[in-house]
Parts: C-alpha cells; structure tokens; sequence
C-alpha cells in the first residue's frame, strides 16, 4: 500500500558508509522521506514494515546479496510492485541483464552522478505513483483495473512487477499500434531516463512470461526491424 504523507518514502539498501551519506545528503535535501538497511536481510524486513514506495538497492552486500534480495521481494506478493534500481560497481551487458531479469526496474553502475540517480527515482516515482484513476482495459480475455492495479487472464491474476504493468499498460491502449523500442523507453521509462534498448527486451520477455504463464497464446507480437504490439495472430 502506498504511504499515507505525501512526500514518498525510500528505502536505501547500501552498506558503504561514505555512499549511505551521499544518498542520504541528497534525496533529504529533495524532500524524500528515507530509511536505511546495511544488509539483505534487513532490507526485506523493512521493506514488509514500512512499504515504501521505491527501493535503491547496493547489489554487494553482506550475508545476502541484492540479486537475491530483488528475487525474494519479486517472490512475495505485498512487495512484487515496489519499483527497485538497482546499484553496482558491475558494468558489463551480461549483469545488466541478469538484474533486470531478476526484477530490477532500473540499474545505475558506480560511480554515478546523484543527479541521474535522483531523475531517475523522480521519473519511476511519476510513474508508479499517479494522480489519476483510469478506465478499465480490455483487449481480449486480458482485463487492466488501473483503480485497483489488477491485471486478469481468461479470470484469473496475473503477478506483474512495475515495469511490466506499465508496458501492458501502453499496449492496451492503443492495441495493434507497433511500438518501437524508442517509443518504449520513452513511455514506459521516460524521457529523463537512460537505459538501453536491451532493457526493452527483457521487460517485453519478462510481460510475455507472466501472461502466457497457464498456456495463453502470446498477445504481443514481434515486428521484426520495428517493435511490438499487442495484437494476437492468426
């Protein structure tokens, strides 16, 4: 459940002093509320009390790792939505990946600019955080509840993460539109983001597994040299 202040509340998972104090000094001075875990287990044991609304998670830790950490709170239903960016020093493709795979929303690789990083929680926080109510979505057996951000299949729930919902979001409203990766990024990750196109990918493969998880037939379909869309063939 969201919190109840308005200011938004995130938890900050580092065990290095001298970055704790960076990250504390600068998302206090934009008006952050803040709590903090030194370690994994700590981490999931605040996440369950507090709730908050975005996490920013160190991927070294000690006694439990942020890989795994991310897993376990993806694995639990009341903490499966709360948008995670994941922090590391490891910088190539293949880590990349293997975070976003395992339900980080984003990944900033060390040393990083505090602006970025705070853009960034700005940007996730728009999107996960909104104003509004929509309408109810349909497209087929899928039905979207935004009011009550609930996705159904054919009846019965399907378990998205953040960044999932949004993506399935963007195609039902516009069904047989063919997005690009570009369009993507922009709507799904916003303009005052940077991630690559790859990260569009994994999140498209990540929505394909969760709906077609009882044997659907894919939804989303792949244009080669174009994008995807929510349009199931024939």
């Amino acid at each position: 459940m969201a919190n109840a202040s308005s200011d938004p509340l995130v938890l900050i998972v580092e065990d290095e002093p001298a970055q704790l104090e960076v990250l504390t000094y600068n998302l206090s001075s934009e008006g952050f509320r803040l709590a903090h875990a030194a370690d994994g287990e700590e981490a999931l044991l605040l996440t369950q009390e507090t709730q908050p609304d975005l996490i920013i998670l160190d991927w070294m830790l000690p006694n439990l790792s942020g890989i795994e950490v991310c897993r376990r709170l993806r694995a639990r239903p009341e903490t499966r939505h709360i948008p995670i960016i994941m922090l590391t020093a490891r910088g190539e493709e293949t880590d990349r990946v293997r975070g976003l795979e395992t339900g980080a929303d984003d990944y900033i690789v060390k040393p990083y600019s505090v602006n970025e990083l705070i853009a960034r929680v700005r940007a996730m926080l728009r999107r996960t955080r909104p104003g509004g109510v929509g309408e109810l979505l349909e497209f087929g057996d899928i039905r979207l509840d935004p009011e009550q951000h609930k996705v159904t299949r054919a009846g019965k729930a399907v378990k998205l993460g953040p960044t999932e919902y949004r993506l399935l979001t963007t195609f039902m409203e516009k069904p047989a539109r063919v997005w690009s990766r570009d369009q993507l990024l922009d709507r799904v990750w916003g303009r005052d983001t940077y991630v690559d196109l790859r990260t569009v990918d994994v999140h498209v493969g990540r929505l394909r597994k969760a709906l077609n998880r009882n044997g659907s037939r894919d939804p989303i379909r792949t244009v080669r040299g174009a994008g995807y869309s929510l349009d199931i063939e024939d």
